[in-house]
């Protein structure tokens, strides 16, 4: 029996834009290895990875979205490969086509409030027609996707029988709230009218806040983050501090045995026992001879989304000053995002070879070596609930610079802290004069004091960021709420399709090859080694 059923629009390998599709990949996975049996479902996108693998069909059904009819069916994937169950939800018309969020243009798809209120009523109808003593024991949504399930089974008729089944709601972005005008309310389905105020904030339909109203418990990924959303939440901060007794700030881990640098088959060079030296001085040499750096200097490295929140329009100006210093330094980016940004590293690539060089592109093999062959990762985020890049970067023994933000300042202690628990650099203000003394900071202890650098490393490298410890905390969580949690031998069964044998898994979505600006000489070699290296996304 499925105990915990994490619900999501984003799980890794299957899909993923960033963190919540990470996380929501780890957690039903390392619940199982603690023995409580959990799975993930997550809409059927047309993507490459779901393309490629096998489905079984394990419900078929329809629900009623604006008095039309939609038939759907949820599958599970052959063969469990994951180590966990994992299902989709496939409702042709709503989600077979290219991208999760956005089309090929990168445009955001015009009918997102339906696709989300049809794969909650979905969900919830598979549910139902699970034996009452099968069902799982806790609902555990995510994000605004699924804001609406704690609200559904206690006020949607439809949907009361599974009201006693406890329901916990993770905020992983208060950025993304969900929001629309009370003109789609017709898209919901039929309710109590005296619930009709939960729906409510501020005059619009919001998911998230109904999420927080009405789910029996509410988490964070960090518990700065949650901190923050009392103080910051896009309107939202009253019922925060309203809902405090419910709510629970609990960092997220990394799986270390995809972020393993002893096994990594992405990296060029694994770490052998403890020579941690070797491991770095090896890889950095790879990323030097790719992107044309010198090997004498400090390579500072960016890796993620190139939008707002993560502050990446702080580093062009940042990086500039710093190159037109005269600082020996070297800079390196990772990422896609707004066009503005991506022109901006494009065309510093150009102007200073040697210096800066970029990689327009989500590439998931690239960004382990990154982190393998980096001295420093820079994190100047006006918002981040978590970040995980901090802990993987430690886990390779690269050095965090980063704004003392959310979930970098509960896992990121300042290197200047009195009682020696620094783990890299922090700057707390939102400015280039903070990020440039920072990147400073940084650069100057690898010049001068390179003990202190690989004292760092050895440090960072043994801080245990797995899940095995966090995942203790969700199940508190759980049995605070009265979920009948019990851990024992799990058996994962695997599920064959009628008709061939399942496959294996299918790897990672791939990514095109990288695009590098300026192509000097050594680019074109990185742009083949990078591609001859890739895993998947």
């Amino acid at each position: 029996m499925i105990q915990v059923l994490h619900i999501s629009a984003e799980c890794y390998p299957a899909a993923k834009t960033g963190g919540l599709g990470d996380v929501v990949g780890s957690l039903p996975k390392y619940n199982t290895q603690a023995g409580v049996l959990s799975a993930a479902i997550i809409p059927k996108y047309s993507l490459r990875w779901i393309n490629n693998a096998e489905w079984v069909t394990v419900f078929k059904g329809s629900t009623w979205i604006n008095w039309r009819q939609w038939h759907f069916r949820v599958q599970q994937q052959a063969g469990n490969t994951l180590g966990y169950p994992l299902f989709v939800v496939d409702i042709p018309g709503l989600y077979d086509r290219p991208g999760i969020y956005n089309d090929a243009s990168g445009a955001p798809y015009g009918d997102e409030i339906q696709r989300y209120i049809g794969f909650q009523q979905a969900v919830l109808e598979w549910v139902l027609s699970i034996p009452w003593y099968e069902r799982p024991r806790v609902l555990h949504c995510h994000d605004h996707h699924t804001g609406l399930i704690p609200w559904m089974v206690k006020y949607c008729p439809a949907y009361q029988q599974l009201a006693p089944i406890p329901t916990v709601y993770t905020i992983h972005n208060g950025q993304y709230q969900g929001m629309f005008s009370w003109k789609n309310s017709h898209l919901l389905p039929p309710y109590e009218a005296g619930a009709r105020n939960l729906l409510d904030w501020n005059g619009v339909i919001n998911p998230m806040a109904t999420g927080v109203k009405t789910a029996w418990a509410v988490t964070t990924v960090s518990p700065s983050y949650l901190h923050e959303l009392h103080q910051s939440a896009l309107g939202l901060e009253p019922l925060f501090r309203q809902e405090w007794r419910k709510e629970h700030g609990i960092v997220n881990g990394i799986d270390a045995q995809v972020w393993d640098p002893a096994n990594d088959p992405a990296i060029q060079y694994q770490l052998e026992g403890d020579n941690i030296t070797k491991f770095k001085t090896r890889n950095k040499r790879v990323l030097c001879e790719w992107f044309g750096f010198p090997y004498d200097a400090p390579l500072f490295s960016f890796i993620g989304r190139m939008v707002g929140e993560k502050g990446v329009d702080l580093l062009p100006d940042t990086f500039r000053r710093f190159i037109h210093a005269g600082a020996r330094a070297s800079f390196l980016v990772l990422g896609t995002g707004e066009s503005w940004t991506e022109d901006q590293f494009r065309s510093m690539a150009h102007q200073f070879p040697g210096k800066f060089n970029t990689v327009i592109d989500y590439n998931e093999s690239l960004a382990h070596q990154i982190y393998a062959g980096s001295d420093f990762l820079v994190m100047p985020s006006r918002v981040e609930p978590c970040g995980l890049n901090q802990m993987y970067a430690m886990r390779y023994g690269t050095i965090p610079v980063v704004r003392s933000v959310g979930g970098l300042k509960d896992t990121v202690p300042d290197i200047g802290e009195p009682d020696g628990s620094g783990r890299g650099i922090r700057f707390d203000q939102f400015n280039i004069e903070d990020a440039v003394h920072a990147i400073y900071r940084a650069a100057s202890m690898w010049h001068n004091d390179p003990g202190t650098v690989a004292h760092l490393r050895e440090r960072i490298m043994a801080i245990d960021f797995s899940w095995e410890r966090t995942i203790e905390r969700y199940f508190a969580v759980y049995r605070g709420l009265g979920a009948n949690i019990e851990p024992g031998a799990v058996r994962l069964q695997r599920e064959e399709a009628t008709a061939p044998p399942a496959l294996p898994t299918a790897p990672p979505e791939t990514e095109q090859p990288a695009e590098i600006a300026p192509p000097p000489p050594t680019a074109a070699k990185a742009k083949r080694k990078a591609a001859k290296g890739k895993k998947g996304a």
